[in-house]
């Protein structure tokens, strides 16, 4: 199991955040769709970090399994915390006047979402997973050699 810790303070720290995530799933042979919905993820939660807390942190962890791929990322800070967590999980919800997705769409993109908010610390943490025999093989990878599939001929009813 590999990890990747980011400290996130700064605007600049979300891209870079992002870029390991999006690392770590290319490396461990996600898709592209799973890379992008993964970098997706943790651009939204940094970005909460540095709006609202300041500073905090995003652990990046290669948790498969033989049978799973398996990311998860749990993002963490000392800030003054969410006071309503239902509320900030319903879809147009904003305290910062923002057009993101927000908490409830990176739930949504994600196969596992939790959260939990006090004053003083907020840590979410979110997984994306597959089927080892689901995901696209890493970049450069050799194509299994596949027999055409049949044609057949239009039928006009002729």
């Amino acid at each position: 199991m590999s990890e990747v810790r980011v400290d996130v303070r700064v605007e600049n720290d979300i891209i870079i955040a992002r870029q390991a995530g999006r690392n770590v799933a290319q490396k461990i042979g996600f898709g592209t769709a799973d890379q992008t919905r993964l970098a997706t993820a943790i651009s939204e939660l940094t970005r909460n970090v540095v709006q609202y807390a300041q500073q905090g942190i995003c652990v990046i962890r290669d948790d498969s399994d033989a049978q799973m791929l398996r990311i998860r990322v749990e993002v963490e800070d000392n800030g003054p915390g969410i006071p309503d967590v239902d509320r900030a999980m319903k879809d147009g919800y904003s305290t910062g006047r923002s057009l993101g997705m927000g908490l409830p769409g990176t739930r949504r993109i994600v196969q596992d979402f939790a959260i939990k908010s006090r004053p003083g610390n907020t840590k979410v943490a979110i997984a994306i997973a597959r089927p080892r025999a689901a995901v696209q093989p890493p970049a450069g990878a050799r194509p299994v050699a596949r027999p055409a599939p049949a044609v057949r001929p239009w039928n006009t009813g002729r």
